[in-house]
């Protein structure tokens, strides 16, 4: 806290204050174990803060997951004709996929990874989201399912889609709650 002061026993004058920066810093110079424990503490620090963001991430993650569940479901009860073949499908699933794709990150999924060749087949677009865009990934999913059900054409629905996901970004990235994980993350 700013104006926190530690109290540091000085034997020729008694004592005197310090701020805590001020009394880690001469504990540090008079005691290298103290320095040590004071790195490791720091180290754990760390450690225990990158596991909770992680966790939230991983959260959000599975919440897309799940609501994509939703998102298919209403793929396949208003979009896909029950006399396709399975192929078939699978091209209007991975076209409603890459809808999600481009009005959330401006790109399909098959432009990432051309982007992207370093990453491999076992990493895709949506692994490499932030916090924020796995929330908005996961409300969109929902209203498309929404939309969907409306019998809305898919080039509307990507247009009402896009304003969506920039309107969440932009509330999200404006939140205190957003920017103080990011600049916490940032100063890993």
């Amino acid at each position: 806290m700013p104006g926190e002061s530690f109290h540091v026993v000085d034997v020729h004058s008694g004592g005197t204050f310090a701020h805590r920066d001020i009394a880690f810093e001469f504990g540090t110079w008079l005691s290298a174990e103290f320095k040590y424990y004071l790195i490791l503490e720091f180290q754990r620090l760390q450690k225990e803060e990158q596991k909770h963001l992680s966790a939230e991430w991983d959260l959000q993650r599975t919440l897309a997951k799940i609501n994509y569940r939703i998102h298919t479901d209403a793929v396949r009860e208003h979009l896909i004709p029950l006399e396709i073949t399975k192929a078939q499908a699978r091209f209007t699933y991975a076209s409603e996929a890459d809808l999600l794709n481009v009005a959330l990150f401006g790109m399909t999924a098959s432009e990432w990874r051309a982007a992207n060749p370093e990453v491999g087949k076992k990493v895709n677009i949506r692994d490499g989201a932030t916090l924020e865009q796995l929330v908005v990934l996961s409300n969109m999913e929902s209203i498309n399912a929404l939309l969907i059900g409306q019998g809305l054409p898919q080039g509307e629905r990507l247009t009402h889609l896009n304003r969506t996901a920039i309107t969440q970004m932009t509330s999200l990235l404006g939140s205190e709650h957003i920017r103080q994980l990011a600049s916490s993350n940032d100063e890993q």
